[in-house]
Order: structure tokens, then C-alpha cells, then sequence
């Protein structure tokens, strides 16, 4: 085995998975409790302890304060999130469960492991490429790749397919849509275009679930989550348990809480049905079909040019999001692999390439930039100058890594300064799209308009940009890397959350599951009638009891007995996420 071994990792909105390269392919690294998915949920239970994962998300249910989700929606931008008390960045959010999934591979691998691949949405502009790579710094890991999402899965189902063939691989997780055009030849895995959203995914079908059972109520889902977080937090399980059934089933029973969160007297029982299910949430999939049809032009190909249509992500599990697919494409989708799964994997083949496994050394990988780059322009039109457009340098869906150089010239005469500003976008009008940075350009020559300037823009497979401007008369150069201006952390401030996390009070691995079992069954003991709340409060005495005597023996056999009871009669089942 590798002596420094390199993970991937997909950083998901609703769950999170850790793999790498081995002999025989990608291999998924089990986390504390056992699981393959880590809830990308982070907790800070009563006693100041940090809980990340399926203990998170059971405490999340009765203690929505307490707990943090979603938060990948909001990388790279300055939207705080208050866990307990205290304010945190979606950087370091992310970062506490990357760190919760190195300790899982530091314990597979037992040494520490410190290199990573993370993957993220296709769609996902510089900021937030920039906010990814310091949520790994802040865990401990040196970023080696960035890599997109569908790209991973492409590598996933092409890693050992033989043959020439053209794959759209469709990307719908539990937040965020990628759709990418993907050809197979040679060897050489090759993106050819990507599209989608960063804000779209099964979460968004659960909450418009949510919503309409509230409004039976006469209840406005906003107004709702702001004054009875509680009764939401507990609604939104009961909906997403109902969604994922009536894949399966043609209606699903959803038990909405009373105002205090509890499921008592004033507590009700809605039924949905399938055919509610796919009218309420149509709205939110028909969001889907412009990224599909923009791909397919980028790629300059028909529906009837690709060889097949590839699934990923846990929502893609939703019959209609199966049907809604199959219409838009007029074909069949696949879904050979786990779709929750199948990012990893691909993730774990492109580390394997960084640390130069063997199993990898004839694949060849390509990718894209998703948004165009380019600068703000002034045009003249009949005698006036009008500043503020937009001129491409690099267009959206460019192979990367590249490089590409544009000739500007000077607007006035004896203009000895020009400054660069640099945005990501596809409007025409700069201001509508995202600035990336600015800098100057000094030391023109004085004389007539029209002095040149060329302008370089080279972008890496991390989605880094570097610009360089060169004054051709003199062939003085500025180099300017937009990683550095685009906003986000600071140096100082991800060596201050290094330290911030190193003071949490985090558990250690051992505990994890214990802590799982205590926050599922005291959730559980809530909703059971009362005969089987007795008997799980006495299942819960001995537990606590056998914790607070210490002894590995005994709490090992209490949790088997607490765990066999829950999987029996809790009413949310695992409730797990898409």
C-alpha cells in the first residue's frame, strides 16, 4: 500500500463519503459507526461536545438550534451560521466534517493521512472552489484537486469500460444539480461541457413537501421555521421519510407535530399520495431541463448522439425524476452504481492518479472551466464610449487546464494606466455577472489611443486563475492570481479556525456510536406509544448506566439491545437523507 496514501472525498450538501484507490479498485473507508455515508450535519450537544454526522442529525430533530445543515449552499459567501451560541463559517463547517472523515481514514489507514481529492459541483464558481480548499486546510488535508462532481462519477462508471462512448452523467444530490457530456476514447476520459445549479436538490423537494402539509394547517412554511423551528425540524424528517417510501408505495402517512414540536393532542396526521408528491415538487424538477438542454449545445450534440445517460445522487432514486429524465433525453438512464456512492469512487480513482497508482497510470483525465472568464470593456458606439461590457477570454465548457491570451488597446490618448477587472459569467454586461478581482496596469507608454496590452488568462484544474497582463511596447508584465483577491478566508483566518478546532471539545471515535444511539433513541422515545416508550426508557437506564460505569463489555451489550429495539419500532426509521 501506498506509504502516503491520497483520499478522495465528496463533500456532499446532505451526506458525505470518504474512499481510495486500492489494488482492485476504489474501496470506501467505513466511518465511526460503521456507515459508508457521513451526514454533513454538525451538532454541539448539551455538554459542548461537537457531533458530526448521524449523531448530529438525530439531535437536529429535537434541537434544530443546536445543529447545523446545508451550509455547502453557502461556501464562499460571508452567510454565518450560529450552532449553540456561537457563530461559524460554512468554511468551518465543512471543515469539521472533512476532519471527521480524515479521522476516519487516519483510523483505516492507521497513520495520519494528510493529501485529499474533494470533489464539488460543477457549477460551483471560484469563490467557492477557494472556500472548499480552505474547509480542507482547516481539517488538515493539503487539497491536491478540486474536482466536479459529475467528473467524478464519469471516472467512476468509466474506470474500467472499454470502448469509445459518449455518457451524460445526471447529477441530482440532496443540494446541489450537475449535468456534464462526457466521452470515453482511448484511455482518455474527456468533459466536453457542464451545466446545473448549486442551490437545487432532493432538500429542496422535501421542504416543498413540507410546505404544502403545512399549508393544510393554514401555516406559511416560512413564517413556520422562524418561530417554531421545532415543529419544521420534525416535519421535515416526517417528509423526508414519506418521499423516499413513495418510491415504493402510492401514499405515505406524515405526522405534523403541534406548535411546541411535540406529537401530542394537537398533533395531526396528513396522507400523501404519489400524485400529490409529483405535483407539488414539479416545479422544483422542471429546473432541471435548461442545464440539460444547455450541456447538449455546448457539446454540440443531440439526445440521439449519446450513448447512454448515467444517474448519480440520491434523489435521481424518485420515479419521476427517473421519468422526467428519460423524456427530456427520449432515453433510458442507467444507474449501475450506488448513485450515493459513485462520486467517491470516481473520487478515490483521481486520487489514486495524484498519488500515481499503478491501477490508474493509463487513464487520462480532462475537464472544464463552467462559467466563461473574462474582462469589463468599454465599446464605442457612433461618437460615444460606453464602459461596462463584458468581453470573454476563456468561454464556458474550455478543456482544461488552459491558456489564452486577448489584445486590448487604450481608450484615450496618454492613458499611461489601465485597470484589469476580471468577472465569471455569461452576461453581457459586466456588472450582472461575478467579480473576481481587479489590479493595474502601469507604466504605458504615453501617445495616442490604442496603445496595446495583451492579456493572458491561464486556469488550472483547480479552478485557480491566474491573469497576466503584459504592455507590449515595453513588454512589461503584471501577474495577478484571482485566488488570492476572490473573497473568502484570509490566511490568518484559517490559521485562527485551525486553532478554534483544535480547542473543540470533539469525541473521540469510540464514542461516536454510542452517542448516535443515545440521540436516535431519546428522538425515538418521544414519538412511541407508551408502552414501547417504557420499555425503550428502561433499555435507555441500562445504557446510561453501563456508560457511566465505564465498562467496554457492558456497553457494548446494552447498545446491541438498544440498537435491536430501534430498528424494530422507530417510527423515522434511519432517517436518513437524499
Amino acid at each position: 500500500m501506498d506509504t502516503d496514501p491520497v483520499i478522495g472525498i465528496d463533500l456532499g450538501t446532505t451526506n458525505s463519503a470518504v474512499a481510495f484507490l486500492g489494488p482492485d479498485g476504489p474501496v470506501l473507508i467505513p466511518n465511526a459507526v460503521g456507515g459508508r455515508l457521513t451526514p454533513s450535519v454538525v451538532g454541539v450537544d448539551e455538554s459542548g461536545a461537537v457531533l458530526v454526522g448521524a449523531a448530529a442529525r438525530e439531535l437536529r430533530v429535537l434541537r434544530p438550534d443546536r445543529c447545523a445543515s446545508l451550509f455547502k449552499r453557502y461556501m464562499g459567501t460571508d452567510h454565518p451560521t450560529t450552532v449553540a451560541g456561537r457563530t461559524y463559517s460554512p468554511e468551518e463547517l465543512s471543515g469539521l466534517v472533512l476532519r471527521s472523515l480524515k479521522a476516519d481514514a487516519d483510523a483505516y489507514f492507521k497513520r495520519p493521512v494528510t493529501r485529499a481529492v474533494i470533489t464539488v459541483p460543477a457549477y460551483f464558481n471560484d469563490r467557492q472552489r477557494k472556500a472548499t480548499i480552505a474547509a480542507g486546510r482547516i481539517a488538515g488535508l493539503a487539497v491536491e484537486r478540486i474536482l466536479n462532481e459529475p467528473t467524478a462519477a464519469a471516472i467512476a462508471y468509466g474506470f474500467h469500460d472499454e470502448g469509445d462512448k459518449k455518457l451524460l452523467v445526471f447529477d441530482l444530490g440532496g443540494g446541489t444539480f450537475d449535468v456534464s457530456v462526457v466521452e470515453l476514447f482511448e484511455g482518455t476520459l474527456e468533459v466536453r461541457a457542464s451545466a446545473g445549479e448549486s442551490a437545487l436538490g432532493g432538500e429542496d423537494f422535501t421542504r416543498a413537501v413540507a410546505a404544502r402539509v403545512l399549508e393544510t394547517r393554514g401555516v406559511a412554511f416560512e413564517r413556520a421555521e422562524a418561530r417554531t423551528p421545532k415543529l419544521v425540524s420534525r416535519l421535515i424528517q416526517q417528509c423526508e421519510r414519506a418521499k423516499c417510501l413513495l418510491s415504493r408505495e402510492e401514499s405515505a402517512a406524515v405526522r405534523v407535530p403541534d406548535d411546541a414540536g411535540e406529537y401530542g393532542p394537537g398533533s395531526a396526521e396528513v396522507t400523501v399520495t404519489r400524485e400529490q408528491l409529483e405535483k407539488w415538487v414539479s416545479p422544483v424538477l422542471a429546473r432541471v431541463e435548461l442545464p440539460i438542454r444547455r450541456v447538449l449545445g455546448d457539446a454540440k450534440l443531440t439526445p440521439a448522439q449519446l450513448d447512454e445517460v448515467i444517474l448519480v445522487g440520491g434523489a435521481t432514486r424518485m420515479p419521476l425524476v427517473v421519468r422526467r429524465v428519460a423524456e427530456v433525453l427520449g432515453k433510458e438512464p442507467r444507474r449501475r452504481l450506488n448513485p450515493d456512492e459513485v462520486v467517491a469512487l470516481g473520487a478515490a480513482v483521481q486520487a489514486g492518479l495524484v498519488g500515481r497508482s499503478a491501477a490508474v497510470e493509463d487513464l487520462v483525465v480532462t475537464d472544464v472551466a463552467p462559467f466563461t472568464l473574462g474582462v469589463a470593456v468599454a465599446k464605442q458606439f457612433g461618437g460615444d464610449m460606453r464602459e461596462g461590457y463584458f468581453d470573454p477570454v476563456i468561454d464556458r465548457n474550455t478543456t482544461i487546464p488552459v491558456s489564452r491570451v486577448k489584445r486590448y488597446s487604450t481608450m484615450v490618448p496618454n492613458q499611461t494606466v489601465i485597470v484589469v477587472r476580471v468577472y465569471q459569467g455569461e452576461a453581457r454586461r459586466a456588472e450582472e455577472n461575478l467579480p473576481l478581482g481587479e489590479f493595474e496596469v502601469k507604466g504605458i507608454p504615453p501617445g495616442p489611443a490604442g496603445q496595446e496590452v495583451d492579456i493572458r488568462f491561464t486556469y488550472d484544474l483547480n479552478g485557480v486563475l491566474e491573469v497576466e497582463a503584459t504592455v507590449v511596447a515595453t513588454r512589461r508584465t503584471v501577474t495577478h492570481v484571482i485566488a488570492r483577491h476572490a473573497r473568502g478566508m484570509t490566511e490568518e483566518q484559517i490559521r485562527r479556525a485551525v486553532r478554534d478546532m483544535d480547542k473543540l471539545k470533539a469525541h473521540p471515535r469510540d464514542e461516536e456510536a454510542n452517542r448516535l444511539a443515545l440521540h436516535r433513541a431519546e428522538r425515538a422515545y418521544k414519538e412511541l406509544a407508551a408502552d414501547l416508550r417504557q420499555a425503550l426508557g428502561l433499555l435507555l437506564d441500562g445504557f446510561e448506566a453501563a456508560l457511566e460505569g465505564r465498562d467496554k463489555e457492558a456497553i457494548a451489550r446494552h447498545r446491541a439491545a438498544l440498537e435491536q429495539f430501534l430498528s424494530l419500532h422507530d417510527p423515522a426509521g434511519d432517517g436518513g437523507d437524499e
